[in-house]
C-alpha cells in the first residue's frame, strides 16, 4: 500500500520533512515513489509546500495520508478538494 507520509531531513535540532508517497513497508527515511511537498516546522510562521496536482492523483489512485499529513492537507484545504472531487 501507498501512504503519504513525512521523510526526515534536515539537520540535528532543525527538522525539515518532506511530504513523500513511499510504499507503507520502506523505512521512515528510506525509498520514495515521489515527493509531493515539504514541510518545515521550525518557522515562526510554518512553512509547507505542496504539489497539489500529484497530491489529489495519489489520493484518487488509493494512497492513504498518514495523520499528521492529513492535518497539514486538512489546515491547506486540499483535503476538502479531494472530497468534492470524489462526490462528482
Amino acid at each position: 500500500m501507498v501512504k503519504l507520509r513525512l521523510q526526515r531531513t534536515g539537520t540535528k535540532h532543525d527538522p525539515h520533512y518532506r511530504i513523500v508517497a513511499a510504499n507503507s513497508r520502506a523505512p521512515r527515511d528510506g525509498k520514495f515513489v515521489d515527493i509531493v511537498g515539504h514541510y518545515h516546522p521550525a518557522q515562526i510562521k510554518e512553512q509547507t509546500t505542496f504539489h497539489k496536482e500529484k497530491i489529489l492523483t495519489w489520493l484518487k489512485n488509493g494512497a492513504q495520508p498518514t495523520g499528521t499529513v492529513l492535518n497539514l492537507f486538512k489546515n491547506a484545504g486540499i483535503w476538502a478538494e479531494y472530497k468534492t472531487a470524489l462526490k462528482k
